[in-house]
């Protein structure tokens, strides 16, 4: 029997895929903009997600106390709003 072999894509800046027993598991790549009081970008980072759902998750982990939005690409894919209310 041969041993699984996983292999990932050098550029996992975009897309990471695993292959594992004929199986290929795509990994997206995410950009999360935190941005300021005037919604301006503050900061920026790569998240690596299977899905949206997921990748809105990493982000509400990430940057709680912040107004953030998570890109794919071009599209937009959500505007959050973690900000403390007082």
């Amino acid at each position: 029997m041969k041993p699984n072999l996983l292999f990932i894509v050098p550029d996992a800046k975009w897309v990471a895929c695993a292959a594992l027993r004929n199986r290929v598991l795509k990994v997206s790549g995410y950009r999360l903009y935190c941005l300021d009081g005037v919604n301006k970008v503050a900061s920026a980072d790569w998240i690596e997600a299977d899905d949206d759902e997921t990748a809105i998750e990493v982000a509400t982990e990430r940057h709680e106390g912040h107004e953030c939005e998570v890109w794919q690409g071009k599209r937009l894919v959500a505007r959050l709003d973690l900000r403390r209310r007082g």
